[in-house]
């Protein structure tokens, strides 16, 4: 494997390894205390910092649902997005680890009060159905290809994208924490569910499926109708 790859796929898996371990650590750790909308923007600005960290090196996708808009967009090649889906999976999963060693460390933590898991139906945080789940998974995710998008595109401001796509990333999850715990990446979704087992692994279909297709469709729709040739 070339070096140049080798340091992809690292920062790949370092990126998502923060983004579940801040995102997901300030719900199960700090959530009593800072609400929905400090979970929001936990996971906003955890990404916007790795996208000056690492943005230079990977890109910075940490979410297999962007690496997928970017392949079917001709950003990136068929080698490098398996590989960077790998490494976001297993960084996901570290994510989780860290954080369920962290949070085992207070007295009366179990695995039963959760690990930032997202679910629809009984577990949804506010009971949603699993067909408005799906549809706020799609949605919203293609919400944040957009912003992706348009934020790294040819005539975007210069230096700003990380802003503008963190904070993008916080107000989806204010919409969406109350439904699904908000996904919109598949391996931050499946990080908390290797631990948590139960309801989480059986459900996790949704938070693959729903956030690949959002993203496949925004690709599509930026790709002929929105954006330009660069």
């Amino acid at each position: 494997m070339e070096t140049s790859a080798i340091r992809k796929y690292t920062a790949e898996l370092i990126g998502t390894l923060v983004l579940v371990l801040i995102g997901c650590g300030s719900a199960v750790i700090a959530g009593q205390y800072i609400g929905f909308a400090g979970i929001s923007f936990a996971f906003g600005l955890a990404v916007l910092a790795m996208v000056y960290a690492i943005g230079s090196i990977s890109g910075c996708h940490i979410n297999p649902a962007i690496t997928v808009a970017m392949f079917v967009a001709g950003k990136i090649k068929g080698k490098d997005a398996v590989g960077y889906i790998i490494a976001q999976c297993i960084g996901g999963i570290i994510g989780a680890g860290i954080l369920l060693a962290i949070a085992n460390g207070l007295d009366g933590y179990s695995i039963d009060n959760g690990l930032g898991q997202n679910g629809y139906g009984a577990e949804s945080p506010a009971g949603y159905a699993m067909w408005a789940c799906f549809v706020a998974e799609l949605v919203l995710t293609a919400v944040f290809l957009f912003a992706i998008f348009g934020s790294t595109s040819k005539g975007a401001p210069k230096g700003f994208a990380g802003l503008s796509i963190g904070l993008t990333l916080v107000f989806i999850h204010l919409v969406g924490i109350p439904i699904t715990g908000t996904s919109v990446n598949p391996a931050r979704s499946l990080g908390p569910a290797v631990f948590v087992g139960g309801e989480a692994l059986p459900q996790l279909w949704l938070f693959w499926v729903a956030p690949l297709v959002g993203g496949i469709l925004a690709a599509i729709i930026w790709k002929y109708m929105l954006g330009v040739k660069e």
